[in-house]
Parts: C-alpha cells; structure tokens; sequence
C-alpha cells in the first residue's frame, strides 16, 4: 500500500445507483409504515432511541493478544514474504494449514501478477469462510505479502532490500488468525468471510523513476475483485486491517472508506469510542489511501473501510516501508484493541 490521496476522484457508478435505490425503497416503506400505522416522527424516533446498540455490553469471545501476536511472530519468523520467494512459499502454506482448522472452508485463489516493471509473480489470495448457510456475510481483509524494497528506509543502501512487514502486513494477519481461530466455537449471526489478500505491497519504488503507472499495488484485491472465489460472491460490508499494530497507534476516517462506506466507517469508530479506544480510533477526516479497500469497493461491489495507522509526518508509521519493521514495532495492546472493535463490530450484526 500505498500512499495518501488527496481526494477521490473516480466514482462508483453501480454503488451510487444501488444506494439510490435502497434509499428509494426505504422511503417508501418509511411512508407505507406510517400511512398504515398512523405512526408520528416523535415515535419513530423515540423507538429508535430505545433500540439503540450498547456496544459494551454486546456478547463476544475474548480476543486473546498473546495470541495475536503470536501469529504475527510466526509470518515474520519465515522471513520477507516477497511473492516468488520460497519464504512466501512457506508462510502461504501455513496460513492454509492453519485457517483450515478453524474454517468450514478455504478457498485458495492461484493468479499471477504483472508488476509495476513487467515482471511476472504468482499470487495466492486465501478466504476462510464461517458459517457458509449465511446468506448475510461480512467481508474482513487484510494482506499477506510483504515488500519488496525498503524504499523508505534512511539509508539508501537498504532500498533494494526486503522488509519483514511485522506491522505492514503481518500484524493485520495476525488478528484475523485470532479471530479465526475464535470463530470456529463462537459464531456471529452473520456468515464471516477472512480473506488474505496477496501482491498488495509491491507498488512501483520511490527510486525508479522510469516506470511510473496506475494500479500497481493492491493485485491480489484488484485480481479477486474481478475474479470472486464465489461466483456473484456479496458480502454487506468489508472490514480491511493494514498496519495495526503499532506502539503508537493512530487510525484514522481517510477518504476512500468515507466515500464508499460512510455508515460502517462510523458503526465501527462509534463502536471503538463506546469500548474506550476514541483517542486511538481518531474522527480526524484524512486523505485516501491506495489499499485493498479501493478496489474491494470500486470493482468488487462490496462497501469496504479501511483501519489503517496514520500519521501527520506523510508516513504511515515511522518504520514504514524500511528494513526496520520487524516484531519490535508490534504491541499486543493495539492488537488487542483493534482485535476488540472488530469483533465487537460483527457480533453486534
């Protein structure tokens, strides 16, 4: 991932007219209920009052963090997961593995991505599914791979080199796993669907200069958005996780989530602030972020948000993009907190 926008520019036609109608069709029952019902504004409103969510008091499985961070330490144990590269092989084997034990299903998405210079990598995208009878299902995200180059780094002689991705990828995994792992004895009323999206970090570099182009980050998302493991696959809304780990966590409402998925970008920062976490889970209004969500969105149909690190500096996070982003940067505070609120989110469904 990766960078801020500045603004949304390109706008998703099939999204406005849905929304269009959905609002069109609530209207309409709206006006239907209360020309049938003789029911008056103040009552509507005062039901809505009562029907409002506690959200602390909503019944969840305890998020363990030891064991969260447990399955970052493991993905960063095989090293850069740099696609092609026999430790992507390995770690890409033991998701799988893994997930299986706790999902009803894992799908495993094979595809090759064309970088940002030609070059061709195989890609793996991996979707564990809960409770596949459910037709209402939630979509929760994160990427796998990790990059490539340390283009960010300070010194100019680890730029070619590969990052660990303890936070940039690794983390967001690593709560899904513990979710995951949850899911399999304590089920939402949703269907649940964990998908580990690949090829997502490996974007054109700060120092090449002679290959600047358009949608080379996010392949694995982009490929899965066109190519669903489920033919005419929907989901209500998505949840993607990217970089959350952090010492100093900060996540704040950036643009593309605002713009494709207001109301759940909201649900889930109104749940962080009712579970306590309103300092960490910032209402600060941000620029976009090129990431999963994007094309999730955009492509894929499904109104996706992004809970993503941010910083006022321009990075993401001090250690971002460098050969500095290894399992020191990680605090099983943040992932207990994000691992919280997410849950928190889809067992209040």
């Amino acid at each position: 991932m990766k960078k801020y926008l500045q603004s949304v520019k390109k706008h998703a036609k099939l999204l406005l007219v849905l929304g269009l109608l959905k609002k069109a069709a609530l209207v309409a029952v709206v006006l239907l209920l209360n020309s049938s019902c003789g029911g008056s504004g103040e009552k509507n409103q005062s039901k809505n009052t009562e029907s409002k969510i506690d959200y602390t008091s909503v019944k969840r499985p305890s998020f363990n963090p030891d064991s969260a961070y447990a399955f970052v330490d493991a993905q960063v144990a095989f090293g850069p997961r740099v696609p092609g590269s026999e430790a992507h092989r390995l770690c890409g084997k033991y998701l799988i593995e893994t997930l299986s034990q706790w999902a009803d299903t894992v799908y495993v998405q094979d595809f090759t991505a064309v970088l940002y210079n030609d070059t061709r990598v195989p890609g793996r995208n991996i979707v564990a599914s809960f409770s596949p009878e459910k037709s209402i299902r939630i979509l929760l995200g994160a990427h796998w791979d990790s990059r490539m180059f340390a283009d960010h780094d300070a010194d100019e002689a680890n730029h070619r080199k590969p990052i660990l991705g303890a936070n940039d990828g690794a983390s967001g995994v690593g709560v899904l796993m513990e979710i995951a792992r949850l899911l399999k004895t304590e089920k939402p009323n949703v269907g649940i669907d964990i998908i580990l999206f690949d090829v997502e970090d490996q974007g054109t570099p700060e120092f090449d200069t002679q290959n600047r182009k358009e949608d080379t980050w996010c392949l694995g998302a982009q490929y899965w958005a066109k190519n669903k493991h489920i033919p005419f696959y929907q989901a209500k809304y998505g949840i993607l996780l990217d970089m959350v780990g952090y010492t100093e966590p900060l996540f704040t409402m950036e643009e593309v989530s605002m713009y494709y998925a207001p109301n759940v970008m909201k649900k889930v920062w109104d749940i962080a602030g009712e579970l306590g976490h309103g300092a960490i889970f910032s209402k600060k209004k941000v620029g976009g972020v090129i990431d999963d969500h994007l094309y999730v969105s955009r492509e894929g149909g499904i109104p996706m948000i992004d809970i993503v690190q941010y910083s006022d500096e321009g990075s993401f996070f001090k250690h971002w993009h460098t050969v500095n982003d290894n399992m020191d940067v990680i605090d099983k505070r943040t992932l207990q907190v994000v691992g919280d609120v997410v849950l928190t989110t889809i067992f209040s469904e």
